[in-house]
């Protein structure tokens, strides 16, 4: 008998719990109460329980009507998603979608981005991976992820294709009780090469042999921004760091920018890219997922803990309607298929 409850009855069962009788689902679902009443009964006899107690002027769930309540919401709601994900798989819309982001990607503004996707598409699972240098590019390669956010690696894999987000700010800097940071002058290379160098290892073989802004024999390797972080303060090290995760040291004077010789003052800009396969390229979801990801030319991510003023530059694609403000730039949500 199980077998044969419909959805039809979930939902009306639902309806006269929500509303409080038997008439006041009957005028949502536009049938007669005696039809409404019918359907009920058969579900209960179909159950074998009494869902609701009719012998007040109102109906009231019993105890195993509560119970089963919250199993036909489920049901009912796992067939709506289950719908809604078909639609919009039909519609070309990812039925989820997977993303690695450098950890040197603000993450402020991934979480800004964030909330924006979920609101826009949210029958489309997020699943995110944070990952440092080639680690960005292997999820890409072995088809664990569709999109990566990441930093330079001195040659993009043939089988990805890429496109610029902007640029974030990166800076050598030290602890304040660091001798480095109490150098008078520029500090020349001499003098870099005689203190340990924190250094971020990839712990993948894509940038194998080629680890560029190594400037001591002395380093320490590790495989954490969050411990090179730490590290750094602990005067263990110098080494470089993404500004907008250490703008709160920078400020408070626990870091300090290291002044060294033929590097320019505040860091120098490194760019950031999306990248994917190029033979299955972002659909809806990821394409809108890129687009708000953009850094505004000029104003790094990092400019809003600092202050700064958000540039008003606006996406170049009049199609994409409204505008919307997401973070760092005020990007556009584009109209859905």
């Amino acid at each position: 008998m199980l077998d044969r409850i419909s959805l039809d009855q979930l939902r009306v069962f639902i309806a006269a719990a929500d509303d409080g009788s038997f008439s006041a689902a009957a005028r949502r679902f536009r049938r007669s109460q005696p039809a409404i009443s019918e359907m009920i009964a058969t579900l209960e006899s179909q159950m074998g329980v009494a869902l609701f107690d009719r012998m007040g002027r109102y109906p009231q769930l019993t105890k195993a009507g509560e119970t089963l309540l919250a199993d036909a919401r489920g049901i009912v709601l796992g067939v709506d998603h289950m719908k809604a994900r078909a639609y919009g798989m039909s519609s070309g819309i990812e039925p989820e979608l997977s993303v690695v982001v450098d950890v040197f990607f603000p993450m402020d503004r991934m979480t800004r981005v964030a909330r924006g996707f979920r609101e826009t598409f949210p029958h489309t699972p997020l699943r995110l991976y944070v990952e440092a240098l080639g680690g960005v590019f292997e999820p890409i390669l072995d088809s664990r992820a569709r999109i990566g956010i990441a930093g330079p690696l001195p040659d993009l894999p043939d089988a990805l294709s890429s496109e610029v987000l902007g640029d974030i700010r990166f800076m050598m800097v030290a602890s304040a009780e660091h001798p480095l940071a109490r150098h008078e002058g520029p500090i020349p290379r001499e003098e870099l090469a005689r203190h340990v160098q924190l250094v971020l290892t990839d712990r993948t073989s894509l940038s194998a042999g080629r680890e560029r802004g190594i400037f001591s024999p002395s380093t320490w390797h590790l495989a954490d921004l969050y411990a090179k972080h730490h590290f750094l303060l602990g005067g263990l090290g110098w080494g470089g760091m993404p500004v907008h995760s250490i703008r709160a040291d920078l400020d408070s004077g626990r870091l300090v920018e290291l002044d060294i010789d033929g590097f320019i003052p505040g860091g120098s800009a490194m760019p950031m890219t999306a990248v994917y396969p190029t033979a299955e390229p972002p659909g809806p979801a990821g394409r809108w997922l890129i687009d708000h990801l953009k850094l505004c030319p000029g104003h790094q991510a990092e400019a809003e803990s600092a202050g700064l003023p958000r540039s008003d530059h606006t996406h170049p694609d009049e199609r994409l309607q409204p505008q919307i403000t997401t973070g760092a730039c005020r990007s556009t949500q584009p109209v859905l298929p």
